[in-house]
């Protein structure tokens, strides 16, 4: 049993075979036993776990074990408190209401690489960034969550699952979970062996919030441009 952390590049699909000559895992990654847990969109950037074990690929999907994913989102407009306890709150769509979530907004972050191709600008509107964790993993939700309070999504990353974070992954870059980290992981994710912790996990990566001076203080070192 083993399990890759892969920093994902826009406009790669989250699949192995070919599919309209646009790029895929195989032009990254020499892993022809392992498939991902989960999925993130093309157009989306950041952390995919892909494991060799089926039962360890749906217990990290499965919403049972409320594995939280922490994606930071450039958004259109202005970010309110109004818009944040929203999304905490849980926002309706078309598939029903979210869970609660966490939001906050952050300063734009410094530690990202440059998004190839760039986001586009309308200069008449301003743009912001959000953190959101949640608990789910429905089609496009953080997207969809975002458009719901007014606030679409230009750029989305995801930088963690769970324990794990896009620390020191550039983009297309990748590493394999240590026997310990995937030992922990395991533990958190069996019910029977993490006694009392819902599936939760503790671990929290640092983030610039706009809030407080503590939190201007720590930053997340994500990897801090493509490889050439």
């Amino acid at each position: 049993m083993a399990l890759l952390l892969f920093n994902k590049p826009y406009g790669v699909l989250t699949r192995f075979s070919a599919q309209d000559d646009r790029p895929t895992l195989a032009d990254y990654l020499s892993a022809p036993r392992f498939h991902p847990a989960g999925r993130l969109d093309h157009d989306s950037e950041g952390l995919l776990l892909l494991t060799d074990e089926g039962p360890l690929q749906a217990r990290i999907t499965d919403p049972k074990h409320a594995v939280e994913k922490v994606y930071w989102a450039q958004v259109e407009g202005t970010i309110s408190p109004d818009a944040l306890a929203k999304l905490e709150r849980g926002v309706l769509l078309n598939d029903g209401i979210t869970r609660p979530a966490r939001a906050r907004a952050l300063r734009e972050p410094t530690t990202l690489w440059p998004r190839d191709p760039p986001i586009r600008h309308r200069l008449s509107v301003p743009t912001d960034w959000l953190e959101l964790r949640i608990q789910e993993g429905r089609n496009r939700q953080v997207r969809r969550m975002t458009a719901a309070v007014g606030l679409p999504t230009l750029r989305l990353i995801r930088v963690a699952i769970g324990p794990f974070s896009l620390d020191g992954l550039s983009p297309g870059a990748s590493r394999p979970a240590s026997a310990l980290e995937l030992r922990e992981f395991l533990a958190r994710l069996n019910p029977t062996s993490a006694s009392g912790s819902n599936g939760r996990f503790a671990w929290r990566p640092q983030a610039p919030a706009r809030s407080s001076g503590a939190d201007r203080r720590s930053r997340d070192r994500l990897g801090r441009g493509p490889r050439r």
